[in-house]
């Protein structure tokens, strides 16, 4: 019998210096760090502040309830955006926006109080501890 063939020297795969394994839980903590260190996001806001200026106001974070699918997309797509203006030499701060007029928390109130809503002051707050 002939000796074993070593399949992954038939490869012909490419050599490089970084490792396979990723470590992501490890490595991304330690270089945000880094760019925190070398205050990267206040530099490139800098290096482009004669440049014109590209503004996407973002929203709240969960204006509408609970996060979801939507959300996340959301705010991916949004990072998209301001990322490659500011590649292609934009000022484009993000500019995180906490302004949603109340509409849903209004909303949300009145979907837990229900009927109670109309038995309680609108002035004080004596009722409030009886929330949901």
């Amino acid at each position: 019998m002939s000796e074993p063939i070593d399949l992954k020297k038939s490869l012909n795969l490419p050599q490089t210096s970084f490792a396979m394994k990723a470590q992501l839980a490890q490595k991304e903590p330690e270089i945000i760090k880094k760019w925190d260190g070398m205050n990267l996001y206040e530099r490139i806001i800098q290096s482009r502040k004669d440049r014109p200026t590209f503004v996407l106001h973002d929203g709240p974070p969960y204006a509408n309830g609970h996060i979801h699918l939507g959300t996340a997309l959301n705010k991916i797509l949004k990072d998209f955006i301001v990322k490659s203006r500011t590649m292609m030499g934009y000022l484009s701060p993000y500019i995180p926006g906490w302004d949603c007029h109340g509409l849903p928390i209004e909303i949300r109130v009145d979907q837990l109080l229900g009927t109670r809503k109309k038995e309680m002051s609108s002035t004080s707050g004596k009722n409030a501890a009886s929330m949901p």
